[in-house]
């Protein structure tokens, strides 16, 4: 990502806070036969307050096409992003710009024993269902869900290092930063309640 200081996002909580609202992230490796990209939803798994390990799985046979296991990879997690219009800002700040929460992770993958695979497949159902008025678990039909198992190979990348941004107009004045937060709070085509909170989180003082 371009080299922005004032918008570096260093905490480690802040990063994994931002895994687990955003799930849904990519994979990117730089394999033998060139770059090779996927898209997974991924879990933090409990570690020290220093560490981020994230678990998830690929369907085959993208772990031979990423060569998993072999070589570091980057994950991408991207949170709330959005358009910040110059109708928003005084009359002499014309230039429009786009506001994110984005973080790069690299690690080397561990592939999961089949036990364990089926264990994660088992957590990520669970994560996302417990949302729903009548959650369903793979133990409804453990047989059938063990075999559709086979088909996936589960991950552990513990995250060596990690490079994350939030741009969420630091830069401006309180006022303009107001202005912004209100524009992106109203029934505009470029409305986005959730960069809003992302914004206000930050400039209540609190991590990104």
């Amino acid at each position: 990502m371009r080299h922005t200081p004032h918008f570096l996002m260093t905490d480690v909580d802040d990063v994994k806070r931002l895994v687990r609202g955003n799930p849904w992230a990519t994979i990117v490796s730089h394999t033998a036969a060139g770059l090779v990209a996927s898209h997974y939803p991924f879990l933090l798994e409990e570690a020290s307050d220093d560490e981020i390990v994230l678990v998830s799985h690929v369907g085959r046979p993208d772990e031979q096409a990423h060569e998993l296991g072999e070589h570091e990879v980057l994950v991408v997690v991207q949170g709330p992003h959005g358009y910040v219009s110059p109708a928003w800002y005084p009359a002499e700040q014309f230039v429009p710009t786009w506001n994110h929460v984005t973080a790069h992770l690299w690690g080397t993958p561990e592939i999961l024993s089949d036990e364990e695979n089926f264990r994660v497949l088992g957590e990520l159902v669970d994560h996302f269902e417990r949302e729903m008025p009548e959650p369903v678990s793979l133990d409804v039909d453990e047989e059938t869900a063990r075999r559709i198992a086979k088909g996936t190979v589960g991950i552990r990348i513990r995250v060596t290092r990690f490079d994350a941004r939030a741009k969420l107009s630091q830069n401006k004045a309180p006022e303009v930063v107001d202005d912004v937060i209100a524009g992106l709070r109203g029934d505009g085509p470029y409305a986005s309640p959730a960069l809003a909170d992302e914004m206000e989180r930050v400039r209540g003082g609190g991590h990104a």
